[in-house]
């Protein structure tokens, strides 16, 4: 496997899965870092679940647990704030 892959742009995760003795909190941090690092609008669902068909064999590993977690929390990302989530007078209206 290489780095700069489609599942895998940074190859992060690829390093997580060889560090010995990494921590939850190490891979949480690493798997924000991937999720960033993935070009916009591709489907992550998609991509979580190759990366565990990729490395999900080492199912004691805490990126494994990490990646099955955001398997199933993770959605389509929307606003919480700014100047585009509040409501606007209807420009019909005015």
């Amino acid at each position: 496997m290489t780095k700069g892959d489609a599942i895998d742009p940074k190859g992060l995760m690829a390093d997580a899965y060889a560090i010995e003795g990494i921590t939850a909190e190490e891979c949480r941090s690493i798997f924000l870092d991937w999720a960033l690092s993935l070009p916009e609008g591709v489907d992550t669902q998609a991509l979580i679940g190759a990366t565990l068909a990729r490395h999900g064999v080492a199912a004691d590993h805490p990126m494994t647990q990490v990646l099955r977690d955001g398997l199933a929390t993770a959605g389509k990302p929307r606003r919480r704030g700014g100047w585009k989530s509040r409501p606007r007078p209807d420009m019909d209206e005015a």
